[in-house]
């Protein structure tokens, strides 16, 4: 993607961040310095989104209607196409080194279904043609019993809301550790690297003009609903929502 990340170490001197975001210019980069944690900017929050997307298979969605609700908010794949795209043993490794799991993920790994390179993953394939599998839905069913989840049928709406807020939430905890020092860095990484649909300006953007109180009130729900931690609105947020206010500006009323 045209986009560079460029990190700041506590101990990084400003001549080398020069030199990386002059080096990144030169390789036609977009450029954004931001601080050094875990997933930096952009895979920090898109594992917030990894994390909504198996819990919204859990709770009854499909793949293909996961997918369908992010490519109509404007991305050009779903996250379960993505992952089979890029393989889904590339994800189970990075969960398996942090000691995490995620139930249906795991489950397709341990029946061998990888994605696009073994013809099987979320989507049946016949080259790059995805095809819906009921085994899929089969297992998904499965993986829910196990944990009592009761299923039920989940909106799009309500599926792009649970994809998209937390990343907003997620951006706001960057902001306010500094890791991001605008919240137009986090568009920027966001838009050049990730897919954001442009016309939506990016997901700090894209939050003020849905008005925080709103985002705010949502996370709330899925947090009770969930008990995950990650879901409680930030600090940052919830201030900004209680004043009226936005990221950037002050955030207008949602239609």
């Amino acid at each position: 993607p045209p986009m560079l990340e460029v990190v700041r170490g506590r101990n990084t001197s400003p001549a080398v961040i020069a030199t990386a975001a002059d080096m990144g210019k030169k390789l036609s980069k977009v450029g954004v310095v931001v601080g050094n944690c875990f997933g930096f900017v952009g895979n920090r929050m898109l594992a917030r989104r990894t994390d909504a997307a198996e819990r919204l298979l859990l709770d009854g969605a499909s793949p293909q209607e996961v997918d369908a609700a992010l490519t109509a908010f404007g991305f050009r794949m779903g996250p379960f196409a993505m992952s089979d795209l890029a393989g889904l043993d590339i994800g189970m490794r990075i969960r398996k080194a942090f000691g995490k799991r995620a139930p249906v993920a795991d489950a397709l790994c341990d029946a061998g279904r990888f994605g696009q390179k073994t013809g099987r993953g979320y989507y049946l394939y016949e080259g790059r043609t995805a095809t819906p599998d009921p085994e899929v839905d089969t297992l998904i069913a499965g993986e829910s019993a196990k944990l009592g989840i009761a299923r039920r049928p989940i909106a799009a709406d309500e599926i792009t809301e649970r994809l998209v807020y937390p990343m907003i939430n997620e951006g706001a905890r960057i902001l306010e550790e500094g890791i991001a020092a605008r919240p137009g860095d986090i568009d920027a990484i966001w838009l050049h690297g990730y897919n954001w649909p442009a016309w939506r300006g990016g997901p700090m953007f894209y939050a003020d003009l849905i008005g925080l109180a709103r985002i705010r009130d949502r996370l709330q729900d899925f947090h009770a609903a969930t008990g995950d931690e990650a879901l409680r609105p930030a600090p940052l947020l919830a201030r900004l929502a209680d004043a009226g206010q936005g990221f950037s500006a002050p955030a207008k009323k949602a239609a």
